[in-house]
């Protein structure tokens, strides 16, 4: 923030209108009208499709970003660990879904407590072997009271990441769940993203197989009995959500063998900032596969500092500050009331630390002299969002004058 703002409160500070050139670089910004552009392209696409949402907070941890995708109707938050879940009860979420085990003995007793002092905390997490459900149920046997934890059981896939490897080991997770004094079953659920990482045929395939026996796990659990209440069947991050609902959303209108009512729920978090990379390429509400696209509501701004030799550009943002992951940055234009698009051959060769390599075509020394400003896309908001505590919110990136209207506290 600028030696102006020292001292002031975030109201004080945007009390004197400031505009996104007087902040120094580097820096990364969230677009307010991309953001709520966003919020309601997902809010009318999940309704449409039957199911619920509940976003996963890690993407942003910025609770203001949490307030404002439960007002427009989320089911709850997902979190992936017990001190993400801990930072949203502290701001009042009241649903919490952790995509994850949980076999932290400190974890599970605070979940205990908390459960006990209020009954209106709605809290899940996963268990993928029958280990965990003992392990679970033994840290538990130590904290007071009689709660139960609500537990689903988490199906994988083959080279994926966490789950149950097949249905029958998963079944044998739900049956030890409900056998245990301390934890309830409350559905299954996985993560389909672990095993494509593009739209390819056999890549989609890989996906709907999964699904269809994470649809296959809930309905043996049904007919089993194994289910005392009310199910919950989840998955679906950023990348596959079409596929989900192809696959999951019917589970939630089937007439279950032991009446037992299914809320299919997705956790996608990315759509919320969407990017200019990996989600752009993959995601089914990006344009142009989707009439009402998601924007990308995240940008990086760095100062050209050296022109070493011709066709090179250093910038003053690095690893540190914008996210490499998932892609590179990629240059788009010149900041400031021109706008200047950058060359289309303009690209982002390196990271350091510290500096960006910014490849220009031609070597035109006079097409971004030293100081100048660029604005860089970025792609996977989920490591952009981690290297930021305080995030300038401005009204709109493609204006001449960007005007900061807000800033977002992380949490990470």
């Amino acid at each position: 923030m600028p030696p102006a703002s020292w001292g002031h409160t975030v109201r004080e500070f945007l009390a004197t209108a400031p505009t996104l050139d007087q902040l120094e670089t580097p820096i990364l910004t969230v677009d307010r009208a991309a953001v709520s552009a966003n919020v309601a392209v997902m809010a009318d696409w999940v309704s449409a499709a039957g199911v619920r949402l509940a976003p996963h907070g890690k993407t942003t941890m910025a609770p203001q970003l949490w307030a404002e995708q439960l007002a427009a109707g989320s089911w709850g938050i997902t979190l992936a660990t017990i001190w993400q879940t801990q930072v949203a009860r502290s701001f009042g979420v009241a649903r919490v879904l952790l995509a994850n085990a949980l076999v932290d003995p400190v974890g599970l007793h605070w979940v205990a407590a908390e459960s006990a002092n209020d009954p209106s905390f709605e809290f899940v997490c996963w268990a993928d072997s029958v280990e965990t459900v003992a392990l679970m149920q033994e840290h538990l046997n130590t904290a007071p009271g009689a709660e139960r934890v609500r537990v689903l059981v988490e199906l994988g896939g083959p080279h994926g990441r966490t789950g149950a490897r097949t249905v029958d080991q998963a079944l044998a997770v739900a049956e030890a769940i409900g056998a245990a004094s301390r934890l309830s079953l409350a559905g299954v659920g996985g993560y389909e993203g672990a095993l494509a990482h593009d739209r390819t045929p056999n890549g989609i395939h890989a996906v709907r197989d999964y699904l269809d026996e994470l649809a296959r796990l809930h309905r043996e659990i049904d007919a089993a009995g194994l289910y005392h209440g009310p199910a919950i069947v989840t998955a679906g991050g950023s990348a596959y959500p079409d596929l989900v609902v192809e696959r999951l959303a019917l589970l939630a209108d089937e007439q279950a063998a032991q009446g037992v009512s299914t809320t299919v729920v997705l956790r996608s978090g990315a759509y919320l900032i969407h990017d200019d990379g990996f989600y752009e390429g993959i995601s089914p509400l990006a344009a142009p596969r989707s009439e009402k696209p998601l924007r990308s509501a995240m940008h990086g701004w760095a100062r050209t500092l050296s022109r070493p030799e011709p066709g090179l550009a250093l910038l003053d943002a690095g690893k540190r500050d914008l996210p490499f992951d998932e892609g590179l940055p990629v240059p788009q234009r010149i900041a400031g009331p021109e706008g200047t698009p950058l060359n289309p051959g303009a690209t982002v060769s390196a990271l350091n630390d510290q500096h960006t390599f910014l490849r220009l075509p031609g070597g035109d020394a006079t097409e971004l002299p030293i100081g100048t400003v660029v604005r860089l896309g970025l792609s996977h908001p989920c490591t952009a969002f981690d290297k930021w505590r305080l995030i300038p919110v401005i009204d709109d990136a493609d204006a001449p004058t960007p005007r900061v209207v807000d800033l977002l506290h992380t949490f990470f």
